[in-house]
């Protein structure tokens, strides 16, 4: 593995090659992308691809790399730039891509604006809100979150998140009725450290699950679009998400092993399944060879 800085305007992205480019094999390289995962989400889903070269990244602001342009924000416009310029500085394109969560609509992002940069991207779980039938009581949620870390601090903003995420159907009521989930239930500290720039749990992420996906030049694209959605996703936020989100561009969801984050090791402390993650990941790459 390599890792190397590319610096833009507004950042210095850091960003990791595994194996040789021009790659060894002849296949574009596939690149990884979450956010507001670093690469280091990326480790055993890596290990999987042994026969790709495999780039993943730090997003501005997040793990090794960091910003100059002044904003705390993470916006899927310019995120998808810093990737079109990794692509363009590596000579590498086009590249088949696997991104998850923010990454995905990052992603999508990255389609709609350089469409020749991405033979295939599989966009895994992504969770843009504006999509589900019930986005104005999910957009709720979402910021009962936030209000719970701006007030009590990061475990229980993290237990509020996962009560949120867990969530099963449509925010009813019944949800809004719950009290704020209890740190110590879910393993976290209930001591506020008083730091309030969690980029999961305050508003710098909003413009992330708030994306709407510009549908036309998303089907207008080259690229092969597949929306993953875990099978054990089903009818939380992020699966619902998905398919809406597959629904939204003609297609259905493309199931893969696990939840959320399944290709996750059990360094993660929020284990997949990244073997059976990553057979799955390269029959869909293998099907548009």
């Amino acid at each position: 593995m390599m890792t190397r800085i590319l610096k833009t305007s507004g950042a210095d992205l850091a960003y990791d090659v595994h194996g040789p480019l021009p790659t060894a094999d002849g296949r574009p390289p596939l690149f990884m992308i979450g956010q507001p995962m670093d690469a280091r989400g990326f480790d055993a889903l890596v290990s999987h691809f042994p026969e790709r070269t495999v780039i993943t990244y730090d997003p501005r602001g997040i793990g090794r790399s960091t910003r100059k342009d002044g904003r705390v924000d993470h916006v899927p416009r310019i995120q998808a730039a810093d990737v079109h310029a990794l692509i363009e500085a590596l000579g590498a394109g086009p590249v088949e891509m696997f991104a998850s969560s923010g990454g995905a609509v990052t992603a999508l992002a990255l389609v709609a604006a350089h469409p020749e940069d991405v033979t295939t991207l599989v966009a895994h779980e992504p969770p843009l809100i504006p999509l589900l039938p019930d986005a104005r009581a999910a957009e709720r949620a979402a910021a009962g979150v936030r209000d719970v870390y701006e007030k009590k601090g990061w475990g229980a903003g993290m237990a509020a998140f996962i009560a949120m995420t867990s969530w099963r159907g449509e925010f009813t009521d019944d949800y809004f009725a719950l009290p704020a989930p209890d740190p110590a239930a879910f393993g976290m500290p209930a001591e506020d450290d008083g730091s309030r720039d969690d980029p999961l749990f305050s508003d710098r992420s909003r413009a992330v699950s708030s994306y709407r996906p510009d549908v036309d030049a998303l089907t207008a694209a080259p690229t092969r679009i597949v929306i993953a959605v875990g099978e054990e996703s089903g009818d939380v936020l992020t699966g619902r998400a998905s398919v809406a989100t597959a629904e939204l561009l003609g297609q259905r969801a493309t199931v893969f092993p696990s939840h959320h984050g399944g290709f996750l090791g059990g360094e993660s402390g929020y284990a997949g399944q990244p073997e059976a993650f990553a057979r799955r990941l390269r029959e869909v790459l293998e099907e548009a060879g």
